[in-house]
């Protein structure tokens, strides 16, 4: 993000306040017991507030489906590749590991899918960075683990991955691949400079996913994917919920209009609703 405002504002002196948050420190627990969403975020929220600095770079999966007032998502990058790996030293393919074999992960939805699929494997919790997370496959805890490919890439840790799951296989999660900034909502200049940045065709899919996921009352501790794409100049936008165990799983599938994006997430939660996900929603509350 700092190389494309250099490029952009030559002029410009683009500095990295580094920060830490509650999400990186606590490691010992799952997302989902330490407060799910959120958990990367509210340490740079405040940074903006008290004018230490003026955007946010977040992974778009990690942020609330409702922002706090006073603040904006004013761009979002062009998508990298939205989809999960498979890391192993193993396998090819999660389906050819034998019964038992413990597979890492970090989401609720991807165990939920993981269980799912294959009830045979035992899905155990993998937190800490991609460093931290991968030297622990390497000594052999996990005999896979499951990482998205887009933070694989951006560190240069794409050779690690063995296989990319198709959506059938493992649906992301929403905003899963994307990068939102954020700014205050008073600050009309620095939603005006990032404008060359936004993606227009990765905000439609995100914003659509995130609207799905904002109906359901998505978080961490909800086992929900949502997955848009555009397809012959519309958006298709899959999603799922599930229970924790994979034991029911409710999925759907509409396509919407790229103009109304959030039209299409709302129509999608409705569709799952309809079909059973409010009954898994009502258990996990």
């Amino acid at each position: 993000m700092r190389e494309r405002l250099a490029r952009l504002y030559p002029s410009a002196r683009v500095e990295i306040l580094g920060l830490s948050t509650r999400g990186d420190e606590i490691l010992d627990r799952s997302l989902a017991k330490i407060g799910g969403k959120g958990l990367f975020v509210k340490e740079l929220e405040g940074a903006l507030e008290d004018g230490r600095a003026d955007i946010a770079v977040h992974s778009a999966k990690d942020v609330p489906m409702e922002l706090p007032a006073g603040f904006a998502l004013a761009a979002f990058l062009e998508r990298e590749d939205p989809r999960d790996a498979l890391v192993s030293a193993r396998c090819e393919r999660l389906d050819e590991l034998p019964g038992g074999s413990v597979v890492g992960t970090s989401s609720l939805r991807r165990e939920a899918q993981i269980r799912s699929r294959l009830p045979r494997l035992e899905v155990r919790p993998l937190r800490g960075n991609l460093d931290t997370r991968l030297a622990k496959l390497d000594r052999g805890d996990y005999a896979a683990i499951v990482l998205a490919v887009a933070g694989l890439k951006r560190l240069g840790l794409e050779a690690r991955i063995r296989a990319v799951l198709a959506p059938e296989e493992s649906l992301p999660a929403a905003g899963q691949g994307a990068l939102a900034i954020e700014c205050r909502a008073d600050r009309p200049d620095l939603a005006a400079a990032l404008a060359p940045l936004h993606h227009a065709a990765s905000a439609a899919c995100v914003r659509a996913e995130r609207a799905v996921s904002r109906a359901l009352g998505g978080s961490c501790t909800v086992p929900l994917a949502a997955h848009a794409e555009l397809d012959d100049g519309a958006i298709r936008l899959r999603a799922l919920v599930a229970s924790p165990d994979g034991g029911r799983i409710v999925r759907g599938e509409v396509r919407g209009a790229l103009e109304s994006p959030e039209l299409v997430g709302d129509a999608l939660a409705q569709q799952l609703r309809a079909k059973g996900a409010g009954e898994i929603l009502a258990a996990l509350a």
